[in-house]
């Protein structure tokens, strides 16, 4: 493998899932959504701030940074070890944008946006658990940590083991990054979708 070129893909990648599009959807409404509901750029606070359309365009926005991630990699012919390393790397850029000072959101868009073309029958699997987890339950949050907390599982049954490791880190991302969500859960505390402050 070409180094060079390796870091340049991660560095592109990384910028790629900078793109905060919570933010500028919001922007074009004229509002700061670090200013509005609970303040993440994702789109469960666009939802709740803005409505179904603008969060719908989030969603849309951060699949596609991760989704078009990988793609660069797989253009250039990683291996898929190596495109689970870039797919991972956009989503740190979403959650750490380099345009928010190295702030940003939880990344569940960006990873299903990765998962899309990385692993696309698991992908598949990880959107319609969490579809069906929020669909019962109206906590996005916890159909992120269901649907994304098996998926090194549905990785083993489904897809190719040179995955497994891009995934366990997918994973162990989505936790860390929910860490005060699971608290809310655990106390009853946390905000179901639609409600508001």
């Amino acid at each position: 493998m070409d180094v060079i070129k390796f870091i340049v893909i991660l560095i592109v990648s990384f910028i790629l899932g900078s793109i905060p599009f919570g933010i500028i959807v919001a922007k074009t409404k004229g509002i700061d959504l670090n200013k509005v509901g609970s303040g993440n750029i994702g789109a469960t606070n666009v939802l709740r701030s803005l409505g179904k359309w603008p969060a719908l365009l989030t969603v849309l926005g951060d699949m596609l940074k991760g989704t078009a991630a990988v793609a660069i990699g797989r253009y250039f012919g990683l291996e898929p070890f190596y495109e689970g390393l870039v797919g991972l790397t956009a989503i740190l850029g979403h959650n750490f944008s380099v345009f928010l000072g190295f702030r940003g959101g939880k990344g569940v868009a960006t990873s299903l946006g990765v998962l899309v073309i990385y692993a696309p029958l698991t992908g598949l699997l990880t959107l319609v658990i969490w579809f069906i987890v929020v669909i019962f339950t109206r906590y996005s949050s916890l159909g992120a940590l269901i649907s994304l907390g098996i998926l090194p599982i549905n990785i083993m049954l489904f897809d190719d083991k040179r995955k497994l490791l891009a995934a366990i880190l997918i994973t162990t991302l989505t936790f860390i990054r929910h860490k005060d969500n699971i608290r809310r859960l655990m106390r009853g505390t946390e905000r179901r979708i639609g409600q508001r402050e």
